[in-house]
């Protein structure tokens, strides 16, 4: 775990582009929110691995967004419950699920339809939101954070050490 967090340290403090980390963390958060084993979750991985984001930022928002999922999953399938079982949308459900390729998606399950919607919504949010507080801290708090007592005393021990490893 201190060698994701210091490889996360890393892509924050380098020259890497903002974007790619704000993309990282909202493809992150959109596996992390659904279920797992689900076949837009490989799709996911797939951009993920195709366009060459900040993997480390990924993995960290999908550990992150797949906590905060446990606590979201009963508004997840209330949402997804209110979908599905809404009278104007039957006709669209109906049809989604008479075909082979739907099914496998699994939009008929209430927490999937839910979480999915839900992480599409919110992803251009945490889009922006990450690249605006990434480029803050690139400007601003990453000069204030190092002279920090408690970032002095990190330096100090084996975390700083593979942090500083990994900067080469």
């Amino acid at each position: 775990m201190l060698t994701l967090l210091a490889k996360f340290l890393k892509a924050l403090n380098s020259e890497s582009g903002a974007w790619a980390l704000a993309f990282a963390f909202v493809l992150g958060m959109m596996m992390g929110f659904t279920p797992l084993w689900r076949l837009h979750n490989l799709a996911i991985l797939l951009i993920a691995l195709l366009f060459r984001i900040n993997l480390t930022g990924f993995i960290l928002s999908f550990i992150i967004c797949s906590g905060i999922a446990y606590l979201l999953d009963p508004w997840f399938h209330q949402f997804g419950f209110y979908l599905l079982s809404s009278e104007s949308w039957q006709p669209l459900w109906q049809s989604m699920y008479q075909s082979a390729f739907w099914r496998v998606l699994q939009f008929h399950h209430s927490i999937t339809l839910g979480s999915f919607i839900i992480s599409v919504a919110f992803a251009p949010i945490l889009l922006f939101v990450s690249f605006f507080i990434i480029t803050q801290y690139r400007t601003r708090i990453q000069k204030w954070f190092n002279k920090l007592k408690l970032v002095q005393m990190l330096k100090a021990n084996r975390f700083w050490v593979i942090y500083s490893d990994l900067r080469g």
